[in-house]
């Protein structure tokens, strides 16, 4: 019998120890992923046949599970699974960057690809992950790849805590399959109308925080989003023009030698960062 039936499951008689995750292909390993996710839920639905829809579907089931255990052998599957994935995008070293300024770096590209020895994620004030199915968000993106862990040990956090995340804190954890080896939890200002001064206070608090926390665990490297752009609406320009100063700041008043990259995915962001980064002699 085929280890895979043909409306395309996972035969449930075939766990993935029976196979081993070094016999199962990349297609065996996610449909085997997709099932345990559904039979949590105790969902039924039929598993597309193509590559893109079955991509699709893993990713929204990874995001709206809600942290809980999950089994050794799902954990295996998954990580061997997304180390695959990454191998596919590949990995951009910190090493392999030039600066633009002195222990300042512009980098236009995943930051879940980065392999430094920290990323900044752009957080919620429940620090859980983004839950809504394939968002766009980097917040979103790094919890899908990191692995399921992520929000896991997130989830620990906030219940040590018993509250919400502040704006402009931050919080460490590890990376879990992402090449990088920490994420930094930050919440950024949500601008609803008006940019206002605590909004930049905020903003700037933002970047304080995530430099502090980094240095107190001794991280030379730390890579930084475009922290409350989009989703939180804080205006492009602005936001550069207090990520760039505040580092500047920060590096200068406490002699701090971390290696910081500005890391930015669409063209507009990139443009302002290097017209930024050029003027600021």
């Amino acid at each position: 019998m085929s280890r895979l039936n043909r409306g395309g499951l996972c035969d449930k008689r075939i766990s993935a120890a029976s196979l081993t995750v070094e016999n199962m292909d990349s297609e065996e390993k996610r449909k085997y992923l997709i099932r345990y996710l559904l039979d949590e839920q105790n969902a039924r639905a039929e598993i597309p046949d193509d590559e893109y829809s079955q991509k699709r579907l893993l990713r929204a089931l990874f995001n709206v599970r809600e942290p809980r255990e999950a089994s050794e052998e799902f954990l295996r599957v998954q990580d061997e699974y997304l180390s695959e994935e990454l191998r596919l995008k590949g990995i951009t070293d910190i090493a392999d960057l030039l600066p633009i300024k002195p222990d300042l770096y512009l980098w236009q590209g995943d930051i879940t690809t980065l392999r430094c020895d920290g990323i900044v994620n752009a957080a919620n004030s429940k620090m859980l992950g983004c839950f809504c199915p394939n968002h766009s968000c980097i917040d979103n993106a790094i919890h899908t790849f990191a692995g399921v862990q992520l929000r896991q040990e997130c989830a620990e956090i906030m219940k040590t805590q018993g509250r919400d995340e502040p704006t402009g804190e931050a919080k460490l954890t590890r990376a879990y399959n992402l090449p990088c080896k920490y994420v930094l939890h930050t919440v950024g200002p949500i601008v609803y109308e008006k940019l206002t001064a605590e909004h930049e206070r905020l903003l700037e608090s933002c970047y304080c925080s995530c430099l502090a926390l980094a240095d107190k665990n001794g991280l030379e490297s730390l890579a930084f989003c475009c922290i409350s752009t989009g989703e939180f609406h804080f205006p492009n320009e602005r936001a550069a023009e207090i990520a760039i100063r505040t580092v500047q700041e920060y590096k200068r008043e406490t002699g701090s030698k971390i290696k910081v990259v500005f890391n930015v995915f669409k063209e507009k962001d990139y443009e302002i960062y290097a017209r930024l980064l050029g003027a600021n002699k």
